[in-house]
């Protein structure tokens, strides 16, 4: 097992128990300052640590009933860059106004272990509309669109 695949594991076993806890302290270490992260309900990627902090304080306010039931470890190639990274993918369950949520969370980590690249997926379509919608009205009140 390589040095970045270690730092991968101890990020992800982080940032699980950051978000079961709501606790964006503890996730703010985790992310690169560059970080991107790539919604299913916004075409182009929310850029940089600050802005993807704002919309994670909108998400834990959001997501009701969330929990991680899975996950899987590997590479991927990002988005961005194109480059492969080591990677985890984490299979989670929600509710958001009603509509009951699956889906994945795809983290790309740095050399040094931080998540580089962040990818949302969610489905059925009326959640990806139902979590559109609570999250605009949450980056609005937070002043972030």
């Amino acid at each position: 097992m390589t040095i970045e695949v270690v730092a991968s594991v101890d990020t992800v076993e982080r940032f699980r128990a950051a978000v079961d806890a709501r606790d964006l302290a503890a996730l703010d270490d985790l992310f690169t300052d560059d970080v991107r992260l790539y919604s299913p309900v916004k075409f182009t990627p929310f850029e940089g640590k600050a802005m993807v902090m704002g919309l994670f304080g909108v998400l834990l306010r959001t997501f009701e009933d969330f929990r991680y039931v899975g996950e899987y470890s590997g590479a991927a190639q990002t988005s961005a860059e194109g480059v492969t990274l080591p990677s985890a993918v984490l299979v989670f369950r929600a509710t958001v106004g009603g509509k009951e949520i699956h889906g994945i969370d795809l983290l790309h980590f740095e050399e040094g272990g931080r998540i580089k690249e962040f990818t949302v997926m969610v489905r059925p379509r009326s959640a990806v509309e139902a979590l559109g919608e609570a999250v605009l009205k949450g980056l609005v009140a937070e002043g972030l669109a």
